[in-house]
């Protein structure tokens, strides 16, 4: 089989010295470079020290933490923001164990003793898996980033013209934005143009997919949004958000003001 170079690590982790000697000799002949480690308290430190790894190769009994107790802690360390596949090894494949593994979060799991060949292309193919991951993770952080260059501006351009709306020389359209303003809140008036929209549109009764349809964004971000806009304005939900900005929520209004 050729041998090709991976720019991802792989860490392998099993309590019996030999067997990850030749795990890691195998990975390194055919292009993989591999992380050592015989326990899985020694796992965390490695993964925690290198953000190279995404591969996890581990023993499902060992001593302290077992395998699925590790992946379970790399995946809480990982959190939104780093990914990483595993696959378990087990010398013993109870069917319970193996269900559990994979509710866990494993990817695949092999036999002992290992078909090297097998475990290489399982290899493979979860690299290939967390290439797609990889995409995915930098298009989110990407979009966010746009999002959040777009509010800036916006905040930019709000502050930009509230000197002007306060003159004695308003437009017909500066009067009615003055008037949209003075109906809502006085607390709703720290919000950014971005968070206002999408309480107006949660004042009108429609949901996070609705709103992302509306405005041209995610899901994911009206809920970050809707979030933003509670914390803000001190409010518990969305039922007293739409009250506060109905024509009938008068007394609930001067509460939120005066709060």
């Amino acid at each position: 089989m050729s041998k090709r170079n991976s720019a991802v690590k792989v860490l392998v982790v099993d309590d019996q010295p030999f067997i990850v000697e030749e795990l890691c000799e195998f990975l390194e002949s055919r292009g993989y470079r591999s992380v050592a480690c015989g326990s899985s308290h020694q796992a965390i430190e490695r993964f925690n020290e290198d953000p190279d790894i995404g591969l996890v190769l581990c023993d499902l009994h060992m001593p302290g933490l077992d395998g699925i107790q590790l992946v379970l802690e790399l995946q809480r360390l990982s959190g939104k923001h780093r990914a990483f596949e595993a696959i378990m090894l087990t010398g013993h494949a109870d069917k319970q164990d193996v269900i559990k593994a994979l509710r866990a979060g494993f990817a695949d799991y092999y036999q002992k003793p290992i078909d090297l060949r097998e475990l290489l292309e399982g290899l493979q193919r979860q690299e290939l898996v967390l290439q797609e991951r990889h995409k995915a993770l930098q298009l989110g952080h990407l979009q966010y980033l746009s999002e959040s260059i777009e509010d800036l501006y916006q905040d930019l351009d709000k502050v930009r013209r509230t000197p002007l709306s306060s003159g004695s020389g308003e437009s017909g359209d500066e009067a009615v934005s003055e008037a949209d303003r003075v109906e809502i809140p006085a607390i709703f008036n720290q919000l950014s143009p971005r968070q206002l929209d999408v309480a107006r549109l949660v004042g009108k009764g429609l949901t996070n997919y609705q709103i992302a349809c509306e405005l041209g964004i995610t899901e994911n971000t009206v809920k970050l949004y809707v979030s933003q806009v509670l914390r803000l304005t001190h409010m518990h939900n969305r039922t007293q958000l739409a009250l506060a900005l109905s024509p009938s929520g008068s007394g609930l209004r001067q509460r939120v003001t005066a709060h």
